[in-house]
């Protein structure tokens, strides 16, 4: 039965949907207080990275050893983000979209939580 096979998908889809949720909620504070603290330092080390007389006579490199804290603040923002740590973020949204694009072509949608919405079929009265 169509119907039964619907509700099974519409269970599974809430079940990995809800999976996500504490585990995205977790990483979203850690991600929140390393993003937080990183760009706080990397703002206020460059401040003085840029301010500092040495900066514009040494090589880049000397200069980016004379000043270790905004050399390892930016490299853990690079790394950080070549990581894709943002996508543990937002997990369920990901999975919620690239299901809604798949059931577009099925007249059918599903909210962030994973719920199936039916869409009503459109009509094609051409009428002559």
């Amino acid at each position: 039965c169509i119907l039964a096979d619907l509700k099974a998908f519409e269970r599974r889809l809430t079940e990995v949907v809800s999976s996500y949720r504490p585990s995205t909620f977790r990483w979203r504070t850690k991600f929140a207080v390393v993003l937080s603290a990183m760009s706080v330092c990397t703002a206020i080390s460059a401040w003085y990275w840029l301010r500092d007389p040495r900066t514009v006579s040494v090589p880049l490199t000397e200069s980016l050893w004379i000043h270790p804290i905004f050399t390892l603040a930016t490299l853990t923002l690079i790394v950080l983000f070549v990581l894709g740590i943002q996508k543990l973020v937002i997990a369920p949204q990901i999975i919620t979209s690239r299901t809604r694009t798949v059931l577009g072509d099925f007249n059918m949608s599903c909210d962030d939580t994973g719920k199936l919405i039916l869409k009503p079929r459109q009509s094609n009265n051409n009428s002559t």
